[in-house]
Formats: structure tokens, sequence, C-alpha cells
């Protein structure tokens, strides 16, 4: 299980990383699902928010567009602007890829404003944004055809 604290300097998110090059803030994020995996980088701009350099308002799957904009449309539209937002995501379906990049954008807003109210906001939208999902897919057993079907067994 991944630890959420807070301490004397400020909110710590596991999977969150804040940097300073030369003199601005960055956040380096991480967000997994399945086998897909997710790294944001948030930083001061004007409200950009691209996924693998495509605009996310243009993404062609609907359900993983909205699955990726519900941590900004949680903030109120000051903060919303405040950032640029790049993420590149490889790995898994549409869909666990959707959920890889909310999971990395979810920690990186935490930890770029840093203050509780918006860590409270998120984690009482959906605690699996922040936290993630730990489940994976079973391995393939050998001489079996998946990960649990046996061969059927004949009596006749």
């Amino acid at each position: 299980m991944e630890s959420i604290e807070s301490s004397e300097s400020g909110i710590r998110v596991a999977g969150a990383y804040t940097q300073i090059i030369s003199g601005r803030k960055i956040v380096v994020s991480v967000g997994k699902r399945k086998t897909a995996i997710a790294r944001a980088i948030i930083k001061a701009g004007n409200g950009r928010y691209k996924v693998n350099g495509i605009p996310v308002e243009m993404w062609p799957i609907e359900m993983a567009r909205l699955k990726m904009m519900e941590p900004l449309m949680l903030l109120n539209d000051k903060l919303r602007n405040a950032i640029d937002i790049e993420v590149a995501v490889e790995g898994g379906g549409s869909l666990a890829q959707a959920y890889a990049v909310r999971n990395a954008v979810a920690r990186g807003i935490i930890v770029y404003f840093n203050t509780p109210i918006v860590r409270e906001i998120l984690k009482e939208f959906d605690r699996t944004m922040i936290s993630g999902d730990p489940r994976r897919t079973e391995s393939e057993k050998w001489m079996r055809y998946s990960a649990r079907r046996f061969r059927q067994k004949s009596y006749r």
C-alpha cells in the first residue's frame, strides 16, 4: 500500500516529486494501472494539458478523455489555468492508460499546490485517484492455456 503523508515541509504523496530547475518549480509524478505507466510533468503555465503530445481535448476515445480530465475538473478555474501538464504514457490498453494518466496527474497536482484542501477534494471524489489500483494480471503457468485454465478431463 502506498503512503500519503503530511510533514512540516509540505504534503508528500508516493510517486510525486518536486524539483527546482533554474528557479522554476516542477513536479514529476508517476501513475500506474495494470501494465500502463504514465509520467506527468507539472509546471507553471496557462492551462495546457497534453498526453503523448496531443491536447487532451482532442483525445479520440471519449471515456478515456473524461477519465483523464477528472483531476482538473475538480479544481477551480484559477488553479486549473495556473499549470501546464505534459504526460507520457505507454503500455496497457486505452482505458488502463487513461486511469494511469489520471493517477499521475492527481498525485502531481496535490504536490504542486501543496494545500490539504486539494488533497481532500480529490480523495473525497475517488480515493483510487491518489492511491492507485494494485491489481495486476496473473502470469500464465506452464502447460496451461491461461493463468488458471487446465486441460479438460475425460472420464469416458
